[in-house]
């Protein structure tokens, strides 16, 4: 394509447009040769001249032609280059859309020179401080932001533009039910992430409200979930997280409302009398600016990035935990293949991404079982109650992060409608798990999900061994435990002489104290740093685990994997503790010779700087980025098949595998 050519390495893009957009601009394109060089060039819809194609030429008359033919702007109220006093200097608009009633004012200024949204939006506010626009739209092709000027200092997110027969109002005060936000979901519309979005808070008004980054975008997400949770069990109810003209006074007291009312439907995560804690006018533009996110999908992958953004940022990395990219944890569940009757947990949580992910599999199972189908909402729809039941008893997670652990009691939550095993408790130091139980406000919280685990106990004294069937784990691989009372309890924490070692690294003595949560015949999958698997140093690990297990597989993860937090080779070493005993579901009979699946990723899935890399689609229109059957971007990589729309990868070899090995979980 014409168009991809010139768009080559650059910042512009074409996501925002469809493909009968590009198709038919395309079609417009004419090519001119001098001097043995050939340029290409369109006739301005605007200027009606010949314009050579640069990329940001591409985006400008592709956004002409879309607010001729979609907003129905006519011709005479569309500027181009259109001139901006500013003091003494004189500048040019990319494209002006003029008032209906005064020819030569400025109604909406579109700016597109500036493609990074961050510079894109400083040259877009200058230009609407100059000319009084109230409207102004920032982009790239690649994604797009629609702005209300509020003042000199605010601009608040719109859900879009006015159309040649609206107002401003008329984009203001719509109704909105789920319905509508599916429709107008800026992830799609405006090619954005959550993450982007929360930068852009963080920039505009939170760096500067004084208040706890973290705490308060958290509430925001958590009222917001609630309000799309509640729409979606009833769709004839109008949501409420949304800024629709009232005063500021009013939306603080309706938000806050609402945040209380999701506060008392999933407990244990903020405190009763926790109150949002921003201002008015910052309530007022996060509020503007999260309104038109869908936050719920078929994965919970859109706020599952952007918590991981937010606790990586405030407490994460420090302690070298990074949470698992979800297509990483869903090739470990696809190769683990829980069921459910078996008992799931992830010792190392985090967000709960390895729980939540092996929820949806088995949830899939069931609604396969019950002959329904799963929509691009499943994650807030109402379950069958083996759903509920399968959440409530069988599925587990600890974490050592306050932070980490409230969020994924939130993602939990959501997922078991209002019931969660997610317990703030350090895994490796359980000989204080009574102490930490003995605390009134940690009761309060966790006594439920406790005394479920303490069912799975394999002696009902000891919190050493336990019952598990599938155990996931991202444990953290920087920095050692030191503290001789806890080393002393793990064999990997002494020496050859049985001396204890002065310090040992967490992820060897998760090793350990995973193997420890198995029954006979239990299975495992867990990130490592690729060190564990070659150090000649490391070789008493590797005795250790093939002592108590069958090594299944090792697959190598890219190393980008976990970027932008950390360059760290990892592998997923996959493994079945032995058990002999014939007549058991799990059979795993010790032998000395034995195969081993092996396997190395190829496809990155993320770029050297940590974002994601998703797959592209060629039609006959063009290309476009590949999306599954629920709209979501489907991310390059070679670790599974993405529901039959990419080719066969680590995990259905590794089926094929464990098939002709006779392992008992497939």
């Amino acid at each position: 394509m014409i168009i991809q050519t010139i768009l080559r390495d650059t910042n512009y893009d074409l996501k925002i447009f469809n493909e009968n957009e590009i198709a038919a601009f395309e079609r417009l394109i004419f090519a001119k040769g001098s001097n043995g060089k050939t340029t290409y060039h369109v006739k301005c819809l605007v200027r009606e001249k010949e314009i050579k194609l640069t990329p940001e030429e591409i985006v400008r008359q592709l956004y002409l032609h879309r607010l001729v033919s979609h907003y129905k702007y006519p011709k005479d109220r569309l500027a181009v280059e259109w001139v901006v006093q500013m003091g003494s200097d004189k500048k040019k608009a990319d494209i002006v859309i003029l008032d209906e009633h005064h020819a030569n004012t400025a109604f909406i200024i579109v700016e597109l020179k500036k493609p990074k949204l961050k510079d894109g939006k400083d040259q877009l506010k200058s230009y609407c401080h100059a000319t009084g626009a109230p409207i102004g739209v920032w982009t790239n092709g690649g994604a797009i932001s629609f702005y209300n000027r509020k003042d000199p200092n605010y601009f608040e997110d719109l859900t879009d533009i006015p159309n040649a027969r609206q107002t401003l109002a008329d984009i203001i005060n719509e109704q909105f039910r789920i319905a509508d936000l599916i429709a107008k979901d800026k992830l799609t519309t405006e090619g954005k992430s959550l993450r982007d979005l929360i930068l852009e808070m963080e920039d505009e008004v939170l760096a500067n409200a004084g208040v706890d980054v973290f705490e308060e975008v958290f509430k925001l997400i958590f009222t917001k979930l609630y309000d799309e949770y509640e729409g979606t069990r009833d769709p004839r109810r109008l949501l409420e997280f949304r800024n629709t003209g009232q005063t500021e006074a009013q939306l603080r007291s309706k938000i806050q409302t609402l945040f209380d009312e999701a506060k008392n439907e999933w407990e244990g995560v903020f405190s009763k009398d926790a109150k949002i804690s921003l201002s008015r006018s910052h309530l007022s533009v996060c509020v503007a600016s999260l309104q038109n996110v869908k936050f719920f999908n078929s994965n919970l992958e859109i706020i599952d990035e952007a918590f991981e953004y937010l606790v990586n940022k405030s407490s994460k990395g420090e302690k070298g935990q990074y949470f698992t990219p979800r297509y990483v944890i869903d090739m470990c569940v696809k190769m683990l293949n829980p069921q459910e009757e078996e008992f799931l947990i992830d010792t190392a949580a985090g967000s709960s991404g390895f729980t939540v992910h092996g929820i949806f599999y088995v949830w899939k199972q069931i609604y396969a079982d019950l002959g329904l189908a799963a929509s691009h909402l499943f994650t807030a729809e109402k379950k069958p109650p083996r759903c509920d039941r399968y959440v409530r008893d069988k599925v587990f997670a600890i974490d050592f992060d306050e932070k980490s652990v409230r969020v994924a009691r939130t993602l939990n939550l959501i997922a078991g409608d209002g019931q969660t095993n997610v317990l703030y408790l350090n895994t490796l130091d359980y000989e204080r798990w009574d102490e930490r139980a003995d605390e009134e406000d940690w009761t309060d919280t966790y006594n439920e999900g406790f005394k479920r685990l303490k069912k799975l106990r394999a002696d009902k004294n000891s919190y050493k061994q336990f019952q598990f069937d599938v155990l996931m784990a991202n444990p953290p691989f920087a920095g050692d435990i030191k503290e001789s009372r806890m080393i002393s309890k793990y064999e990997l924490g002494r020496k050859g002489n049985g001396k204890s070692e002065s310090a040992v690294g967490r992820d060897i003595l998760f090793i350990e104290r995973n193997l420890d949560f198995l029954k006979p015949g239990g299975r495992m999958a867990i990130v490592l740093p690729q060190g564990r698997f070659n150090n000649s140093s490391d070789k008493r690990i590797r005795e250790f685990i093939a002592e108590r297990c069958r090594i299944l597989g090792v697959v190598g993860l890219h190393g980008n994997t976990f970027k932008p937090h950390t360059g760290t080779k990892t592998s997923v070493l996959l493994v079945q503790k032995w058990n002999d005993d014939p007549n058991a579901g799990a059979y795993c009979p010790r032998t000395d010779d034995y195969n081993i699946f092996f396997a190395t990723q190829r496809k990155p899935g993320k770029d050297n700087s940590g974002e994601k890399i998703y797959r592209v689609h060629v039609t006959d229109e063009g290309v476009d980025y590949l999306r599954d059957t629920h709209g979501h971007w489907i991310v390059d990589h070679d670790l599974f098949n993405h529901d039959g729309l990419t080719e066969d990868g680590i995990a259905e070899a590794f089926s094929e595998f464990a098939k002709k090995e006779s392992l008992s979980f497939f």
